[in-house]
């Protein structure tokens, strides 16, 4: 961004309102945010082009098409989530190396990301590819969103190893400080996606009518493009991290840094992804308007929750870059400060969501307005709790300390949110225990009260796990004892 040009002061704007009221550190708020805003525009993007699709799909083929999207997209989460974790190792050493100033060992780690990209998601896609309908069959027994979402889980599934490609050059340009690039490549992609889907679902012009095929397929072909984008830019060796197709293909100690930081943050997503699975479960027994309004509400707030990802990106490439430069102390300032402000900017954009709820939930062309919209409201409580979590989790990962995040989740996920969602379902409902050959009946019919209830506290146990190991310090002896950075000295 030019120093002086509109679109700087608009984003240095709010952190500087923040620090005339004393909230934040300027300098260090204005760099979170110089860093947190390119990836925000991409999160935005990506967020719309979600709602786009799921808007359109509701629109053309109703509610059943949207919780089969819904569905299906939960198979498509699980590569996506390991894609995160790995590219996460990737920004963890890329910027380690950078603050160190050991620019051909930060190549070398982006390489070895690629290599372990392919080998996750190859055989998901393979799988997924073969067996659609008896995975998307697990989680509810409408046959009309069991076609819906095994239609689109097949296709999906073969953007995935190019989605994983994209996302580990974009952490890897994000750890050497440039977030800007991965934004102009998704400015060109995003909205081709958005195009693509339009014209394939509804079948405009000499376009074939495919309904929720047509996103499935624009979502492949747009991800494509990315990774070739992508592929092309590192290989130019114009930008601060090159990769290089000849040159040493492995380096076991890279290897194994990358490794040791996205294995927790695997776990930690598969984790997530699959904590989901048996809450989706509940809320299909509830009934497929439950489900599509779930998917409504969490889709439109996720405008609200996508800044914590830009802040998260910003605090790992901050913390790690001071820690690589042997700085701890800064370290510390950029991971509280940079959560200040991410806590500002995601309450202000919840506010204004929870207070349009309705009319926006309206635009789905679901049945249930009302219903989505309560959603949409419960979403905007977890929001504070959401923006903690991440953001410290971001800070966590620049240090290389990505097992407490996996702790968090767990307790969250697994103690918390499904046990507390199950008592929603009536408590006529039984429940085999396949490995143990018990039934139980786990639900004492609280309903939706119940579901909101689990989605709420989730958030903020993992908020208070995140926060506290970052308050307590230790990830800076994760981080001494890493051999990255300032620890080869």
């Amino acid at each position: 961004m030019a120093n002086g040009g509109p679109l700087r002061r608009l984003l240095t704007a709010f952190p500087a309102m923040l620090a005339s009221a004393g909230l934040v550190d300027r300098e260090k708020a204005t760099a979170a945010t110089d860093l947190a805003a390119p990836v925000m525009v991409t999160g935005g993007l990506r967020i719309l082009l979600r709602l786009a699709d799921f808007l359109m799909v509701g629109l053309a083929l109703g509610d059943a098409a949207i919780a089969g999207l819904e569905l299906g997209f939960q198979y498509y989460f699980v590569g996506f989530g390991l894609s995160l974790a790995v590219s996460s190792g990737t920004i963890s050493v890329v910027s380690r190396l950078q603050g160190a100033d050991q620019p051909e060992r930060a190549d070398l780690a982006v390489k070895q990301s690629l290599w372990l990209a392919l080998l996750i998601s190859l055989p998901l896609s393979a799988l997924c590819w073969r067996y659609p309908e008896l995975l998307v069959g697990v989680l509810t027994d409408d046959t009309a969103t069991i076609r819906f979402g095994a239609t689109y889980l097949a296709i999906v599934m073969l953007s995935l190893a190019p989605r994983f490609w994209s996302m580990v050059a974009a952490r890897a340009l994000a750890g050497s400080a440039d977030t800007r690039t991965p934004m102009y490549v998704r400015l060109l992609t995003l909205p081709t996606n958005v195009l693509l889907n339009a014209v394939l679902i509804f079948g405009v012009g000499p376009f074939p009518e495919l309904g929720i095929a047509g996103a499935a397929w624009g979502t492949t072909i747009a991800n494509t493009l990315a990774a070739v984008i992508f592929l092309g830019l590192l290989l130019s060796g114009r930008y601060v991290v090159t990769l290089h197709a000849g040159g040493p293909q492995f380096s076991p100690g890279l290897m194994r840094e990358i490794v040791r930081v996205a294995l927790p943050l695997s776990g930690m997503r598969l984790l997530q992804t699959f904590a989901r699975f048996p809450f989706l479960f509940i809320l299909g027994v509830l009934g497929t308007p439950t489900l599509a309004a779930y998917a409504i509400g969490r889709r439109v707030m996720l405008l609200a929750l996508m800044p914590a990802w830009g802040y998260a990106t910003a605090a790992s490439t901050l913390v790690g870059q001071s820690l690589g430069a042997g700085d701890e102390r800064e370290a510390t300032a950029y991971g509280w400060q940079t959560l200040r402000v991410a806590l500002a900017v995601q309450l202000v954009v919840a506010l204004l969501l929870v207070m349009f709820a309705r009319p926006i939930v309206s635009l789905f062309g679901t049945a249930y307005p009302d219903l989505a919209a309560a959603f949409v409201r419960v979403f905007g409580l977890l929001v504070a709790g959401f923006s903690i979590s991440r953001t410290m989790r971001g800070s966590l990962r620049g240090a290389g300390d990505t097992r407490w995040p996996l702790y968090g989740t767990f307790l969250g996920g697994y103690c918390y949110r499904l046990p507390v969602a199950a008592l929603a379902l009536p408590s006529s409902f039984v429940v085999t225990i396949p490995v143990l050959g018990i039934a139980v009946s786990p639900g004492l019919g609280l309903g939706l009260p119940a579901i909101f209830a689990a989605l709420v506290g989730d958030f903020y146990l993992k908020a208070a796990v995140n926060a506290g190991r970052f308050w307590s310090g230790g990830w800076r002896d994760v981080a001494r004892q890493s051999g990255v950075g300032a620890a080869d000295d």
